[in-house]
């Protein structure tokens, strides 16, 4: 989740694309997906309880993106609801 979490950051921070983080983490890490991509994956919703139990157990290094938060309020969960960070059919 902390790499989840700090790809989002990245984006929401403007450091770069959503495609340049996912390209870049795949090509760095030889991961069949970037962060953002797996988020979506995983769905935004289940991604952010997580970051929440990791940031109420290990402290604020890990609180969860705010961009993450906006996204699930908007109910912008990913693949299962087709918008997350990429678009899906």
């Amino acid at each position: 989740m902390p790499w989840i979490n700090e790809g989002i950051r990245a984006y929401d921070e403007g450091v770069a694309s959503k495609d340049d983080i996912d390209t870049g983490m795949e090509l760095g890490t030889n991961v069949p997906m970037g962060p953002l991509t797996l988020a979506d994956h995983i769905g935004l919703d289940v991604c952010l309880h997580a970051s929440e139990t990791l940031h109420e157990e290990l402290g604020d290094r890990y609180k969860p993106a705010y961009l993450l938060k906006r996204k699930v309020e908007a109910g912008d969960l990913g693949k299962k609801t087709g918008q997350g960070f990429y678009e899906y059919e």
